[in-house]
């Protein structure tokens, strides 16, 4: 029996390794043609880059972790079925049952280090990840910036560029909305670029040949245009939205900081009102669900990959990658939607985070006794 567990362990760990090497190259590929571009077309330092690229990789180990698994799976088992191997071990009176044990054993150990990578090291990885960003928006500003789109990144102003080339930018036009009874100043240039200021949390734009709204003496709820040639602009980056950037979101935060943060909200400590506290209380709860869940994907897959592969009794690598990327699509589509029905219609979280994996493994059971009952 001994023999038997080790001969699947291994037709089930080259399929699975080369499918996590291959499916996070390729993920990783993708993100790594942006990232070379903030270094070779905006100047942001190769250091910084790198530090994003280490910190996308938790991100993407748990995704192609449990894909990964099934795909590994749906290889070694419709291989061994397609062989009738799986026929030959059941015919000297192994049961299917026995046979999967190892891989729900390794699918338990892949489990318990999936909660611990979304649990502990994504969370810490993502919020390092968006103070680097930051950290890159105040010493290249350009590179924070995508040009064609309205910029709501600093306090108070609304900002447009139609072409931004390192440090240089053309076609500005921003917009400063104002109390109700005024209308929005505007301000239009030809050319500009951002230079260095003394402030940590502020930048400087230095604006070229273009025209401002001033208000009006006589009419403060009028405006009168000036043109200039040379305009400073300082764009304060302390707002709303950049503070934002220094506090934990709940997808920054490990389980013991969320249960901390659910142990005040219900004990009702804060400024937010009842309804907010509620609210909260079930974003943070969803979030706790969603992180184990996601964990335990890695065991849920094992349940269903491991009797799809000997009823399909398909080698094919193509087809086998298609069929897991289809159950996976599945899966976090149902994820997300469980997600919105937990924090926007106030379905319980645990329900809507956990239905993904008793699904699979629901599907699994039923397909492994259909499979023993052949």
């Amino acid at each position: 029996m001994k023999l038997i567990r080790r001969y699947i362990l291994k037709e089930f760990a080259g399929p699975f390794a080369l499918s996590l090497v291959v499916l996070t190259f390729v993920l990783l590929m993708g993100n790594i043609v942006k990232l070379a571009e903030l270094v070779i077309n905006k100047g942001v330092n190769i250091i910084d880059v790198g530090k994003l690229l280490l910190f996308l990789i938790p991100y993407l180990l748990s995704y192609t972790l449990p894909m990964s698994i099934l795909t590994g799976l749906l290889l070694a088992m419709g291989r061994l079925s397609h062989d009738n191997e799986v026929t030959a071990i059941r015919a000297c009176g192994v049961s299917l049952s026995r046979i999967m044990y190892p891989i729900l054993m390794v699918g338990l150990i892949f489990s318990l280090f999936g909660v611990n990578l979304n649990s502990e090291i994504l969370p810490h990885a993502h919020f390092a990840s968006r103070q680097t960003l930051k950290e890159i928006g105040l010493k290249k500003p350009a590179a924070y910036l995508e040009p064609g789109t309205f910029i709501k990144t600093f306090q108070n102003y609304i900002i447009w560029i139609h072409s931004i080339r390192g440090n240089k930018l053309r076609h500005i036009r921003i917009y400063e909305p104002q109390e109700e009874d005024r209308p929005t100043r505007t301000i239009i240039a030809q050319k500009g670029e951002f230079i260095p200021s003394p402030e940590g949390n502020s930048i400087v734009l230095k604006l070229v040949n273009g025209t401002s709204d001033e208000p009006n003496r006589k009419d403060p709820s009028a405006y009168y245009k000036l043109n200039f040639n040379t305009y400073y602009l300082t764009l304060d980056m302390s707002g709303e939205e950049d503070r934002s950037l220094l506090e934990k979101k709940p997808k920054d935060m490990t389980l013991s900081e969320l249960r901390h943060e659910l142990g005040e909200l219900k004990n009702g400590s804060g400024a937010e009102g009842a309804d907010e506290r509620r609210h909260m209380v079930t974003v943070y709860t969803t979030e706790v669900h969603q992180k184990i869940s996601l964990g335990f994907a890695c065991l849920a897959v094992v349940f269903i990959g491991f009797p799809l592969g000997v009823v399909t009794r398909r080698e094919e690598r193509s087809i086998n990658f298609l069929v897991s990327l289809g159950v996976m699509a599945a899966y976090y589509v149902l994820l997300a939607m469980g997600k919105g029905l937990a924090q926007e219609e106030g379905l319980p979280p645990a329900l809507c985070m956990w239905f993904p994996n008793i699904l699979l493994v629901t599907i699994g059971l039923v397909l492994t006794r259909k499979t023993v009952a052949q």
